[in-house]
Formats: C-alpha cells, sequence, structure tokens
C-alpha cells in the first residue's frame, strides 16, 4: 500500500481494523516530504519530526486501546501558512514583512488538534495572498508536482501542491475569491470552498473562508465535519449543523441542475473548458436531472471595482513599509497595488459597494434559473497557465476570477472536482455551486462525479 496517498476514509478504516497505524503513516507521509519537497517548495514550515512522530505515536495508542479522539485521529494534515497556530510565523507570503507570531492557535487548528489530526506543516502562499500563482517574495516558487512547467493556482498553492505530492490526505487552505478551487482545477483536486461561516476563522474578512483540499469528496465531507461549528472568536460563524459525512447519498433524478459558462465579465472561458462543464452537465442530464442554462449576468465594471478595492487593501499595507522594504515584495504585487495610490476616498467606497451590486446580481440569477439545486460552471477560463506567469493573464488583473469570486460574496458552497484533460494533459475541473448552507449537497455531487 502507498500509505501516503491513501484517502482519510481508508485509512481510518485500516486503523480501526489494525491493518496500519498512525505511526506508520506519517513515516510514510515524511518520506514523501523528504524526497520531494526540495524540488517542490510547498512548506514553509515543517514541524519538528520528534514532535510529529510523538503525535503519531500517541494516536496510535489510541487506536490501540479503541479511545480514538474520532476517525481523524492520527491523519496527517497541512495548514495554510495564513492559519494560526501558537508559535509558527505568519508572513502572509511576503519578504516585506516580519512575520507576525501568533500566541494562540485559529479556530481551525485548536479543532484539528482535537480531532486528533497530526500537523505535519505550514505550507507557501504568493504575498499576501493577491495571486492565483505559486510566486512568493518570501518562499520563492512553488512547483506543480504533475509538471513543472504548469502552473499550480494560488493563493492556497502550497496546500494545493502538498495535496497532490501526496504530503497526506487532508489540507486546508483559504478562499476570498477562489484561493482553494483555482489550485482545485489546476492540480486535479477536490475541495469545498464552505459556507461562509461554516469553518469559524480567526480573523473574519468579507469573503474569506478555510476550507478542505484534498484528493476525495468524503475526504473533504470527514475534515469538513472536524472543523465546522460556531465559535467565540469568530462572530460571522455560523450555528452548529448536523453535516453528515457520509457522500453516497445523491439521487440525481429530479434534480434542477442551472449551466454557467458566459459569466458576462473577465476572460472568456476557453473552449476546451467549457466542453468539459458541459459533459459534466450532460452527465447529470442522463442520470434524470433537468438541466437548465443560466448567464451571463456579471459586468466588468463591477469585477474592476473588486479589484481596485483589494488593490487599495494592499496599498494601505505597503505603503506603510520604508521604500527600501517595499522593494523586497513581490515587483508584480507591488505594482498591482500601487495603482490604488492615487484612488480617492469616493474611489475607494464606490469600489466597496461593487461587492454588494455583485451579490445583488448574483442572487438574482439563481432565482431566475428557478433556485437550482446545483449550478455547474468552469472554475477558471483556463487549465493550468505556464509556471512563470505571476498571474493566469497578466494584463487583465483578475479577470481570472469571473467563475469564482461570487459564490464568496453570496456566502453559498461551491466545490471543484477534477472532470476532464486538456490534448496536452492539463486536468480540468468543474465547479459545482450549491443552494446557501448546503455544503453536503456539494460534496455529495462531487463524490457522484468522481464515479465517473
Amino acid at each position: 500500500m502507498d500509505l501516503a496517498r491513501l484517502p482519510a476514509t481508508e485509512l481510518s478504516a485500516l486503523y480501526a481494523a489494525g491493518g496500519t497505524t498512525p505511526l506508520e503513516v506519517l513515516t510514510a507521509v515524511e518520506e514523501v516530504i523528504d524526497e520531494r519537497e526540495p524540488e517542490l517548495n510547498a512548506l514553509w514550515v515543517r514541524d519538528d519530526p520528534a514532535q510529529v512522530l510523538a503525535q503519531a505515536r500517541a494516536a496510535t495508542d489510541r487506536w490501540r486501546d479503541g479511545e480514538q479522539l474520532g476517525p481523524l485521529d492520527g491523519i496527517p494534515l497541512t495548514l495554510k501558512e495564513n492559519v494560526a497556530r501558537a508559535g509558527v510565523p505568519m508572513p502572509a507570503g511576503t519578504a516585506g514583512v516580519e512575520p507576525v507570531v501568533p500566541t494562540t492557535d485559529a479556530p481551525v487548528t485548536r479543532r484539528a488538534r482535537e480531532a486528533g489530526l497530526v500537523v505535519v506543516g505550514s505550507t507557501t502562499m504568493p504575498d499576501w495572498g493577491m495571486l492565483s500563482s505559486g510566486h512568493s517574495s518570501r518562499h520563492g516558487r512553488t512547483i506543480s508536482p504533475l509538471d513543472p512547467a504548469w502552473g499550480t493556482g494560488g493563493s492556497s498553492s502550497g496546500a494545493g501542491v502538498a495535496a497532490a505530492a501526496g504530503y497526506g490526505p487532508l489540507h486546508v487552505g483559504t478562499d476570498i475569491g477562489g484561493s482553494i478551487r483555482l489550485p482545485g482545477t489546476w492540480l486535479g483536486l477536490t475541495t469545498l470552498k464552505p459556507s461562509a461561516g461554516r469553518i469559524p476563522l480567526h480573523a473574519p474578512y468579507l469573503g474569506r473562508v478555510a476550507g478542505p483540499m484534498a484528493r476525495s469528496a468524503a475526504d473533504c465531507a470527514l475534515l469538513l465535519r472536524a472543523l465546522a461549528g460556531p465559535d467565540p472568536v469568530d462572530w460571522t460563524s455560523l450555528p452548529a449543523q448536523d453535516l453528515d459525512p457520509d457522500t453516497t447519498r445523491l439521487d440525481v433524478s429530479g434534480l434542477r441542475v442551472a449551466v454557467w459558462s458566459e459569466p458576462g465579465c473577465g476572460v472568456p472561458p476557453e473552449d476546451e473548458v467549457v466542453g468539459v462543464a458541459r459533459s459534466v452537465a450532460d452527465r447529470f442530464a442522463d442520470a434524470g436531472a433537468e438541466v437548465v442554462e443560466i448567464g451571463p449576468w456579471l459586468t466588468q465594471d463591477v469585477l474592476d471595482g473588486i479589484d481596485l478595492f483589494w488593490q487599495a487593501r494592499s496599498w494601505a499595507d505597503l505603503s506603510r513599509l520604508d521604500a527600501d522594504v517595499q522593494a523586497r515584495v513581490l515587483p508584480y504585487v507591488a505594482d498591482w497595488a500601487r495603482r490604488a495610490s492615487d484612488a480617492t476616498g469616493t474611489d475607494v467606497v464606490d469600489a466597496y459597494h461593487c461587492f454588494g451590486q455583485l451579490q445583488a446580481a448574483t442572487v438574482a440569477a439563481w432565482a431566475a434559473a428557478g433556485d437550482p439545486d446545483l449550478l455547474l460552471s468552469p472554475v477558471a477560463p483556463c487549465a493550468a497557465p505556464p509556471a512563470e506567469l505571476m498571474m493566469p493573464y497578466p494584463e487583465q488583473g483578475m479577470g481570472h476570477i469571473n467563475f469564482t469570486v461570487p459564490w464568496n460574496m453570496t456566502g453559498q458552497p461551491a466545490g471543484t472536482v477534477d472532470a476532464g484533460r486538456m490534448p496536452d494533459g492539463r486536468p480540468v475541473g468543474v465547479q459545482v455551486v450549491g443552494r446557501p448552507f448546503d455544503d453536503m449537497g456539494v460534496l455529495r455531487a462531487l463524490a457522484w462525479l468522481e464515479q465517473g
């Protein structure tokens, strides 16, 4: 058995049956990291092997004695570097700041520990999370394990690479406009941007979520259940909800499924990418679902406003740095942020209002489609871009998040699943969006699509 690449569901069953132990699994994962990490550069911090082994031994003893903390006890996990861990520096991917060193764990970290998950390290991200690639002034470039010529996506670049390379089965990324789902589609993963507030954050922010990145929907469901639930640290966190992790229960017949292939703004999707999404829609139709067309409903001025607001937010950080320190920030990100240096207060307020306009237009389009059970779309306009690019379309800024960012703003759950290939072998995912708060409905649809 390739223990490092087995899903968490299988590992849990093997632990229960005595077929393997957390210590054996961790050893296998550490061997993969030893072999691949010098090339891939997915980890910002690799935890002290002695401490990690001690956690795995403790979990092994608990399973042996029938005192396991739950189904994920002893399963290896990585956390994105912007998920706080007490004592672990958080540089936000940039060399332009002295890393913050948190004194307490984020809710995600705390719940991972409570579930017995064995954290092996913190994964890399680009400067301030503002790139959809693996480039960072702090870390250098994070490399795709599928092909070094292909981009990784971002900003959860290290988490996606760790998932694809076999650094264990479970990984946590964050997403404010597509940062979980873009690595998902370009690295052939299954991912979930959960409902807003489903997994509590230590620093809530409009559109931001933390969510699972894995190689199966069933694994995402197990991790979601372990991390979800209200927390006083996050005033936006949702009330408790029963999240049955069984992803096998889905009756496709009778579902209403919308297909969205024309966003109305940003970069138009490539024909092959649209073809993959439509082939997935055909599968639903063949299984008895009612498939309807939706969109376009977005406008370029709204996407440009969102881009400007994020530029202004980053300019606020950059402008406070001394000139010599600013020079350490990735030039592409610094130049992008400086575009807001002449923005007036009115400009920034108008830009902020674009988030509300996006929310209203998206909710109206969903209602016009007859309140579908699910929506299918491309994840991005293209498959993995060339690895040397900072952004998939460098001259068009955020033009590639046209399919992903609406669901951050409405708060609806949206996941990705590997659904096809380009002629050159690059993976192409499809995005599955659910009704508000129906995270498990999305995961069950992803699991159904994984069956092929």
